[in-house]
């Protein structure tokens, strides 16, 4: 049956990989884990192309209120039904992505930021018509997807303030504290450094951050992905019980990436065991931890060639 998975090239999307038959490496077992080990902002380093993503988008469906809870049958998590019946599908989820902030002014990248912010906003319209909130609650909500010439125009303080903001209102609405997951938050400061803007980024990323992980008494907890380990104080002053989970530490060191284990089960899955020490000799680079670790992009691009080129 394997072999007639389709292989998930360039899909980052769980849902979309669970729901339309893609060949997927449980990686749940990270939903365990955080849960278990529970830090109120949490950080994970891992270099480009190591799953990131996808597993950002596996906690917002596991999390997030209304969620199909199949998604996630036969998977390790599914074992742990105390957990299920706790956090799935009971969080308000605010799920933002700042991989494509970018830009050659500064001006420029915070258009960007801005626009993604009011996109994930406009995500929860229902907040425009809720009995929960006050009309100025409402007021607040529609400064954060307010338009004008068909663009997007927060001001910066509504912007600096969006998250912390939305999480209040989410927080109204169920009743319920908000889970916070921002993917890539790096990429703007990085970004800034190559054009030359990057103290106003770090500025206005502490701000939004600040306000949204530090001073947030509406937060349930919340997860970021980066490349880089910008310094502490740059933009992450004054945060308590502040996560950094390295490729240097051992917990979760083997649920970004895929494992010899991992590689040897996906190459057995499409017949291709004979190709497993040129895999090992061409993409086995890393090690996290405790944990040699295979780039999963390589992986499956490289499986998806042979298995091709077999049939």
């Amino acid at each position: 049956m394997a072999d007639k998975l389709k292989l998930p090239v360039g899909i980052e999307d769980f849902r979309e990989i669970r729901r339309k038959g893609f060949y997927y490496l449980d990686k749940t077992i990270l939903i365990e884990q955080l849960l278990d080990s529970w830090g109120k902002v949490n950080l994970f380093t891992r270099p480009r192309r190591f799953g990131k993503t996808l597993n950002m988008s596996m906690l917002r469906y596991f999390f997030e209120i209304g969620t199909d809870e199949t998604l996630f049958d036969g998977l390790h998590i599914s074992q742990r039904r105390d957990l299920c019946d706790e956090y799935m599908g009971n969080f308000p989820v605010v799920s933002l992505s700042l991989k494509g902030v970018d830009g050659l002014t500064f001006e420029r990248a915070k258009n960007k930021l801005l626009k993604y912010v009011a996109l994930e906003a406009e995500r929860f319209n229902f907040l425009k018509y809720s009995d929960k909130l006050t009309d100025n609650e409402k007021q607040r909500y529609g400064a954060l997807i307010r338009m004008q010439d068909g663009k997007y125009a927060m001001d910066e303080d509504t912007l600096e303030s969006a998250l912390q903001t939305l999480s209040e209102l989410l927080y109204r609405h169920y009743g319920q504290k908000v889970i916070i997951l921002i993917d890539e938050y790096d990429v703007p400061l990085d970004k800034a450094y190559q054009n030359g803007y990057y103290r106003e980024m770090v500025s206005m990323i502490r701000s939004l951050f600040g306000d949204a992980l530090k001073t947030n008494e509406f937060l349930q907890f919340a997860v970021l992905t980066g490349c880089l380990r910008v310094s502490r104080e740059s933009i992450f002053t004054g945060l308590n019980n502040f996560k950094i989970f390295s490729i240097t530490d051992a917990r979760f060191d083997e649920q970004f990436g895929f494992t010899e284990d991992e590689v040897e089960k996906i190459l057995k899955d499409y017949q291709l065991e004979t190709h497993l020490a040129s895999m090992k000799e061409w993409y086995d680079g890393y090690h996290f931890g405790d944990a040699d670790i295979y780039c999963p992009w390589d992986v499956i691009n490289r499986v998806d060639d042979l298995f091709l080129e077999s049939c």
